[in-house]
């Protein structure tokens, strides 16, 4: 398996971006020193892919399939990509704040912590549909771990699309978020140009 093993803080320099949005609270005392030119058309388009592809902890060829499906999808293509890179197993765990990062949300559903809809996944990228429960394992709701997360994770909002209980662990995904409901400073528009060359 692929694994992207750039510094996470350099990572967000290059790409201009604030680590909290990956829900990590360190900051960068480096400045990025750029030339004084004017990024192309181009460039700008493929910043905004590889912000997309690294907020989200996805590698090119399952980002371009999220592409040419909700380029099939009804509606426009840019929310529908936005809509499904959300809907991911990883980011649900993520958003719903048990786990501080998405990269320790895959790792918690990577160990088969996760029910849908009573069942075991183990797959980070099962996309969850409209009236789906999410939920941690009897096993595991008693871990040390969960209880430090649930500390550090207090103060994030739980999106509105996601009913969750936090006493027992369990959410229910009300709807599927539109991209009025994503908070990440992607520009889609950019992405869905970059791919229609």
């Amino acid at each position: 398996m692929a694994v992207n093993r750039v510094p996470v803080l350099k990572r967000c320099r290059s790409l201009g971006m604030e680590p909290s949005v990956l829900g990590i609270d360190k900051k960068s005392n480096r400045q990025l020193i750029r030339a004084n030119r004017k990024m192309s058309e181009y460039g700008m388009q493929l910043r905004e892919k590889q912000k997309a592809k690294f907020i989200y902890g996805v590698l090119e060829k399952p980002f371009r399939n999220y592409y040419k499906k909700a380029d099939q999808m009804p509606g426009m293509t840019g929310p529908n990509l936005m809509t499904i890179l959300e809907s991911r197993l990883d980011n649900v765990i993520f958003r719903l704040g048990l786990a501080r990062t998405r990269a320790e949300a895959r790792q918690i559903v990577g160990h088969k912590m996760v029910l849908v809809n009573g069942k075991k996944v183990n797959i980070p990228s099962y996309l969850v549909k409209a009236g789906d429960t999410v939920e941690i394992t009897e096993k595991c709701k008693s871990y040390q771990r969960f209880k430090d997360i649930a500390e550090a994770t207090n103060g994030r909002l739980v999106p509105e699309w996601l009913d969750y209980d936090a006493d027992a662990m369990k959410a229910t995904i009300k709807q599927l978020p539109t991209r009025e409901m994503i908070d990440v400073p992607v520009d889609e528009v950019q992405i869905v140009e970059l791919y229609s060359k």
